[in-house]
C-alpha cells in the first residue's frame, strides 16, 4: 500500500471507531444547551494558541477568550462541573445580555505582534468605540493596547460578532462568537398554560430547567422548552500555517533588530478548506460534553438532545467563509427570526411568517433563530410500545388527544408518554404475523439479526427502557410473534445493543449534517466535518445539561 493511502486508511480506522461510541451516547448524560457568560461588562483578549482536529492535527489559530476569569457566576447554564474561559478560544465566548440593558466590551489586542491590530465589530448594534486607533470599519486595538465597545441591544435574539480588521484572514483564523440576547419581557403566553408545561413535565422526572429564557423574542409564537447554538465555520489550513511562518518570520527580523521587517501578508485566495466544524469542533469531538479538558480552546459542543414534544430552539450562524446547507433530521425548522429581526406577518402583527426549512443554510454572517420538535406524528405505529393486553401497568397508560391531537393533559404530565400523538395509541409495529404490510401492519421490517448487527442502531422501533417487552410481551399476547416463547420479544429483539442493555435508557437518534458531502469529512476522509447526532428520549430519561 502507497504511503499516503496508508495513512488515509489509518486516519477512517481511528475516525470510524468513534462513531461506535454512538450508540453510547443513548446511555450517557448528554450535555449541550447553549453556554455561555451573562454579564453587562466583558473583558477579553485576542491571542493565539492551537485547536485540535479528530485527525490529530493542532491547527495554528487566533481567537477572543477572557481577558480575565468571569465570576463563576457569570457563567450560564449553572454548570455542577468547573467552567472555563481560557484567554483564547474558537469560537469566543458566547456573550449573553439582555434587551435595553448597557453592554461593554474591552478588547486587549494580545496577539503576536507581526499580527497587527484586532478589532470587534458588532452588527445590528449601533456600538460607540473608546481608545485605540481608527480602523477602516471600527476603533482598532494595536498591538498590547485596549479598545472597549459600548452598545445597548435594542431586541433580543441571537447574533455574530467577528473581527473587524484583515476580516478575511482574521475570521479565517478563528476570531468570532455569538451574542445571545434576552428579551427584557417575556410574554404571558410562555409562563402558563401549555407553552409552560414542558417545565412541569421535566420537573416531574427530575429535569432541570437550563433555558435561558422562556421566550427567544418578545412575542408568545417565540416559546421555547430547550435550547442549543450552533456556529458553523471551515478551516483551510494552508492559510494557518503561512500565517505562523510569516509570524515566526517577522519576530525573528525584530528580534535581530533588522531596520525594515516584513509586514503580514497572507494570501487568502484560492480557498481550499478541509476541515469543517460545528461550535470550534469537528464530528466526533463536536459530540463530547462542553468544557471538555481535552479542548482546552474549543469550549463548546454540538449535542442537541430532546423528548418528544418539547419546542427546541435552535440559534444558528454562518461563521465561516462558505454557505453551509445543514440538515435537521426528524423534522423541518421553522425559522422565528433572522440577526435578532423577528419576521412577523405584514398583515397581523401577532402571527409570524418566517419560513419552514429542509436544510438551515448558514449564509456568511447571518444568524437565526428556528424551533424544532419531534413527537412521533407520522410513524404510524406507537413508538411507546403501549399494549392493553400487557401486565405492566405502565404498557396499559391512556393517551387523551387534546385539540391537537396529542397526549397533554393535567394527569398525562407524570406519564411517560407526555405529547404523544394519540392516534397511534396502542398500534404496535408488532402485529400477527409479523407487522409487516400485507399481514395489516405499518411496515415490513428488515431481518432483525441483520437489524441490529453492531452498536449503531437501538434494535427497537419502541422509545425507552424495556418499550420492546411492553409491546410484544410473550407467545400468549397476540402482539407477540408466535414463533417466541413467554418472555420472548416478539420479530424485533430488546431495545439496545450491546451498549445499551434492555432495562437502560433507548432513544432515538437522527444524524444531523452538513448536505454538501465533503463537509461531513475531516481533511477529506468520512466521517467527520459537520456531522452531530440529534437524540429522542423517553421521559424516563433525564436529560442533564448541566455542563
Amino acid at each position: 500500500m502507497r504511503a499516503t493511502n496508508m495513512k488515509k486508511a489509518i486516519l477512517k480506522t481511528r475516525l470510524l471507531a468513534p462513531m461506535v461510541a454512538v450508540a453510547l451516547l443513548l446511555t450517557a448524560t448528554a450535555f449541550a444547551a447553549a453556554p455561555g457568560i451573562k454579564a453587562t461588562s466583558f473583558a477579553l483578549t485576542a491571542q493565539a494558541a492551537y485547536v485540535s482536529q479528530p485527525d490529530g492535527q493542532m491547527i495554528y489559530s487566533w481567537g477572543y477568550g477572557c481577558a480575565q476569569a468571569p465570576g463563576a457566576s457569570a457563567f450560564v447554564p449553572q454548570t455542577t462541573t468547573a467552567p472555563f474561559c481560557n484567554t483564547m478560544q474558537v469560537p469566543g465566548p458566547t456573550l449573553i445580555v439582555t434587551e435595553g440593558v448597557p453592554v461593554s466590551v474591552a478588547l486587549t489586542n494580545n496577539l503576536p505582534v507581526g499580527a497587527g491590530n484586532t478589532s470587534i465589530l458588532f452588527p445590528g448594534f449601533t456600538v460607540n468605540a473608546t481608545g485605540g486607533v481608527q480602523g477602516l470599519l471600527t476603533q482598532e486595538a494595536a498591538p498590547n493596547t485596549t479598545v472597549t465597545y459600548t452598545f445597548t441591544p435594542t431586541s433580543p435574539g441571537t447574533r455574530a460578532y467577528y473581527s473587524g480588521t484583515q476580516s478575511d484572514l482574521q475570521v479565517e483564523m478563528g476570531m468570532y462568537g455569538a451574542i445571545i440576547v434576552l428579551p427584557k419581557t417575556i410574554p404571558t403566553a410562555c409562563t402558563t398554560g401549555l407553552a409552560a408545561a414542558n417545565v412541569t413535565v421535566e420537573g416531574n422526572f427530575g429535569e432541570t430547567d437550563f433555558r435561558l429564557a422562556p421566550a427567544a423574542y418578545n412575542s408568545p409564537k417565540a416559546c421555547y422548552d430547550r435550547e442549543y447554538l450552533f456556529q458553523f465555520s471551515e478551516i483551510d489550513p494552508n492559510i494557518h500555517t503561512q500565517a505562523l511562518a510569516q509570524i515566526n518570520a517577522i519576530a525573528a527580523c525584530k528580534a535581530a533588530s533588522t531596520p525594515i521587517c516584513p509586514n503580514l501578508d497572507v494570501p487568502t485566495e484560492p480557498y481550499h478548506p478541509a476541515y469543517f466544524m460545528i461550535n470550534g469542533r469537528s464530528m466526533p469531538d463536536d459530540m463530547d460534553p462542553n468544557y471538555s479538558p481535552q479542548y482546552p480552546h474549543q469550549p463548546y459542543n454540538g449535542n442537541p438532545h430532546m423528548h418528544p414534544g418539547e419546542q427546541v430552539l435552535l440559534r444558528i450562524i454562518g461563521q465561516g467563509r462558505w454557505q453551509h446547507p445543514f440538515h435537521e433530521h426528524g423534522n423541518h425548522v421553522r425559522i422565528l427570526g433572522r440577526d435578532g429581526n423577528l419576521i412577523q406577518s405584514a398583515t397581523d402583527a401577532n402571527s409570524l411568517a418566517g419560513p419552514l426549512l429542509f436544510t438551515t443554510t448558514t449564509t456568511p454572517g447571518l444568524a437565526m433563530d428556528g424551533i424544532f420538535y419531534w413527537t412521533g406524528r407520522g410513524l404510524n405505529w406507537d413508538p411507546y410500545g403501549h399494549n392493553p393486553n400487557s401486565t405492566d401497568p405502565v404498557a396499559k397508560l391512556s393517551c387523551i388527544p387534546d385539540a391537537n391531537g396529542y397526549n397533554t393533559g393535567v394527569a398525562a404530565q407524570s406519564q411517560i408518554n407526555y405529547y404523544e400523538w394519540c392516534a397511534d395509541h396502542n398500534k404496535p409495529v408488532q402485529v400477527a404475523p409479523f407487522g409487516d404490510v400485507a399481514g395489516g401492519g405499518p411496515v415490513t421490517l428488515p431481518d432483525a439479526n441483520i437489524l441490529t448487527n453492531g452498536a449503531w442502531y437501538g434494535g427497537s422501533p419502541y422509545l425507552g427502557p424495556n418499550a420492546t417487552q411492553r409491546a410484544t410481551g410473550c407467545s400468549s399476547d397476540p402482539y407477540a410473534n408466535p414463533k417466541t416463547t413467554c418472555g420472548g420479544t416478539g420479530s424485533t429483539p430488546p431495545s439496545g445493543t450491546i451498549a445499551n442493555p434492555p432495562g437502560s435508557e433507548a432513544g432515538f437518534a437522527f444524524m444531523w449534517h452538513s448536505h454538501n458531502e465533503r463537509e461531513i469529512t475531516t481533511n477529506n476522509i468520512f466521517p467527520g466535518g459537520m456531522m452531530m447526532m440529534m437524540l429522542v428520549d423517553s421521559r424516563e430519561f433525564q436529560i442533564d445539561e448541566s455542563n
